[in-house]
């Protein structure tokens, strides 16, 4: 008898744009990208010439924490930081992309669960090391250089004590960072996860605001600190003056990446995975009340009212965001990686 034999189905994988998504990315000029680490994926987002979506991926080893200016791009992988710089001079096109982002230079760090990102005055990379519960830089001749650890922390260990996640730079320089709880002992910080959550501010090691649910990407836009609520589903601002923390929009999903465009902020949403990290979190409860299930997705908030006007839903194997950032004056970008011959081929000379 014979026995017939399917191979299975490859997982589906699905960009599902709201309406004028497109329109909005062309009206702003400008382009998007983020990471998974979940999938170990850089997706670049623009637009084609048919003003339909353009999608373009890479693959890197837990990819997380991003940074970008439009012509250089920073990336926090599984044991290492990689620097992307354009290829292309203004006006030229590859391929009809107009940016090509080659790695050109990478730091290896050692598996650190380096989170998120930014570059100072001096254009040196401050990256979150969540493992060893400080805020380092690269080195040249080490894994890293430590510069700052929150003021509870009484040692550097690799114990990822209370899972320091996000920064918000200012003026060049760390100005806030946030962390799941202030625990002092190896992997303490999953106990806080509900409430335990802290806005730190940098220079004067201050705790501004505290109570939050796993709180992430701090950002300073416009002279205001915005972060995630993550736990409870809420982005909004915080007064580090008053410890105040005003929300500006629930959404259906776990919070985690930001990023602005004006009057515009640009936020991930994950789905919570099912294990003792994410569950019995007020995110649940709030879904609950809404009738509404968490979704993967980017999401345009206007913050003059608070109105979720976009969207970019992302559906089938892919359930995890991490960053986000925006790419100014690109309409379609793409990005070289390290699996494929295309590296090989592209060649750039600078000017004598």
């Amino acid at each position: 008898m014979d026995i017939a034999t399917t191979a299975a189905a490859p997982p589906k994988f699905e960009l599902l744009p709201s309406r004028q998504f497109p329109e909005w990315l062309a009206e702003h000029h400008l382009s998007l990208a983020f990471t998974t680490y979940q999938a170990g994926k850089l997706f670049l987002v623009g637009l084609q010439p048919d003003n339909r979506l353009s999608v373009f991926e890479r693959t890197f080893s837990r990819c997380m924490g991003l940074w970008s200016d439009g012509q250089t791009m920073w990336m926090s992988t599984l044991y290492q930081l990689w620097r992307f710089e354009n290829a292309l001079a203004p006006g030229q096109l590859s391929q009809g992309y107009d940016r090509l982002f080659v790695p050109q230079a990478a730091y290896t760090t050692g598996d650190l669960d380096a989170h998120d990102l930014g570059i100072d005055a001096a254009g040196r990379p401050i990256f979150v090391n969540t493992l060893f519960s400080c805020l380092a830089t690269v080195s040249e001749t080490k894994s890293f250089k430590p510069l700052w650890q929150p003021p509870y922390i009484s040692r550097l260990a690799a114990e990822d004590r209370c899972h320091l996640n996000g920064l918000a730079m200012q003026d060049g320089s760390p100005a806030y960072v946030t962390a799941v709880g202030e625990s002092d002992v190896a992997d303490g910080w999953r106990d806080w996860r509900r409430d335990g959550g802290v806005v730190i501010d940098v220079p004067t090691k201050e705790i501004v605001g505290r109570g939050f649910s796993m709180p992430h990407s701090p950002r300073i836009h416009d002279g205001k600190l915005y972060l995630h609520d993550s736990g409870t589903g809420r982005f909004g601002t915080l007064d580090p003056a008053s410890g105040t923390f005003t929300e500006i929009a629930f959404c259906p999903g776990y919070l985690r990446g930001l990023a602005f465009q004006g009057d515009f902020a640009i936020v991930g949403l994950s789905q919570p995975r099912e294990n003792r990290t994410f569950s019995g979190l007020a995110l649940d409860d709030a879904l609950a009340q809404r009738k509404a299930s968490p979704i993967c997705a980017l999401m345009v908030i206007d913050l003059r009212s608070g109105g979720i006007v976009h969207w970019l839903k992302i559906e089938g194997v892919l359930q995890e965001l991490y960053d986000v950032v925006v790419l100014p004056q690109t309409r379609r970008p793409q990005a070289l990686g390290l699996k494929t011959d295309e590296i090989r081929r592209v060649i750039t000379i600078e000017d004598a």
